[in-house]
């Protein structure tokens, strides 16, 4: 069975060309999410980045426009059920469809298991595991109406193996795996793919905390990662243009590490 014929093809200069498509992602104005954003922005597609803080928002979307691309920005809380649903509204009414969703909104609080509270608990499985989702049901309608589109999905290595300082991190994002099986078993029919990236330990502001608040945090990841350095968000643009275009249509319910070779060590 062939691809559709509307599919992102491989032109002759070996880049993909998703001109014509038009994604979301979710906390897309810094970190993974931007490098994700600015990939997919340069093989041609419209960009839409939701997040909360304004000010990095009009930032992200200076940069992108600088790379040619066509780009806007919503404020949203993704954790609330009728701002995904505007969100997603939002894509298509500024460019008149929704192909990619990239559901990358998170975040983390650092302590032993039993010293969290209940609302921290909450907090950190509402921002990474329920936006996704949410932001999901609300896209269906819209992949439908364009004959098919693909999800990623931000899980992490922590889905892989534990961390005694994250807890509730660590149990989002091992649900961030399950719900993409669940989704991609569920929309495969309408032609919808469902994966999931699992980073390693990147440069962000997030992991930048990290290593202020965990001693030795740094050495250690250097000295267990085979590539020898920590991830830059920009090592996000290909795996998010490779499971955004029609190269990845067989692709399905995949949790792929992209962590320099961190989790292939014992």
């Amino acid at each position: 069975m062939s691809a559709p014929a509307d599919s992102p093809t491989f032109p002759t200069n070996g880049r993909v060309d998703l001109s014509g498509r038009t994604f979301v992602v979710t906390g897309g104005n810094g970190g993974i999410g931007l490098g994700m954003a600015t990939g997919l922005a340069q093989a041609g597609a419209a960009v839409l980045i939701a997040g909360r803080n304004a000010a990095k928002n009009a930032a992200a979307v200076k940069t992108l426009k600088a790379l040619g691309a066509k780009a806007a920005a919503v404020e949203a809380d993704v954790t609330v059920q009728a701002e995904c649903r505007a969100l997603i509204e939002a894509a298509s009414d500024k460019f008149g469809r929704l192909d990619i969703l990239v559901n990358n909104a998170g975040t983390t609080i650092r302590k032993q298991p039993q010293h969290y509270t209940l609302e921290e608990w909450k907090l950190v499985l509402d921002t990474n595991l329920t936006s996704a989702f949410l932001c999901s049901q609300a896209a269906y309608p819209a992949m439908l109406e364009a004959g098919g589109g693909k999800i990623i999905n931000i899980g992490s290595m922590l889905s892989i193996f534990g961390a005694s300082f994250t807890g509730p991190y660590g149990a989002s994002k091992g649900g961030m795996v399950q719900l993409t099986k669940s989704l991609a078993c569920a929309w495969a029919k309408d032609n919808i793919q469902v994966n999931a990236v699992l980073p390693g330990w990147i440069d962000t502001e997030l992991t930048r905390q990290g290593r202020k608040e965990i001693a030795g945090l740094h050495e250690r990841v250097l000295a267990r990662t085979p590539a020898g350095r920590w991830g830059d968000p920009a090592d996000f643009a290909g795996i998010a243009v490779f499971l955004a275009g029609s190269a990845s249509d067989f692709l399905n319910g995949t949790a792929i590490p992209v962590d320099g070779g961190y989790s292939s060590q014992g």
